[in-house]
């Protein structure tokens, strides 16, 4: 069951959300919103992905790994 979660707007604001339901085909100021946030989480996990790969490509030159050494992770990985 969703969770309620109330919101404060100005008129102006209260306003601009209605036109973007109407103009952006959502069926409520709920979907709009909620549309907001999955956007947020998308973009966050975009930067985040970005700032795993530049951590990447400033680690210097990448080192051949073996089979061996996936096989000792799995079993140092095993609960």
């Amino acid at each position: 069951m969703p969770a309620t979660m109330n919101v404060s707007l100005t008129d102006p604001l209260r306003r601009f959300v209605e036109e973007e339901v109407r103009e952006g085909g959502f069926a409520s100021t709920s979907d709009y919103v909620r549309e907001l946030i999955r956007e947020r989480q998308r973009r966050k996990a975009e930067e985040s992905l970005r700032a795993m790969i530049a951590s990447g490509l400033g680690s210097g030159p990448a080192e051949p790994v073996s089979e061996a050494f996936f096989a000792q992770q799995r079993e140092r990985l095993k609960p």
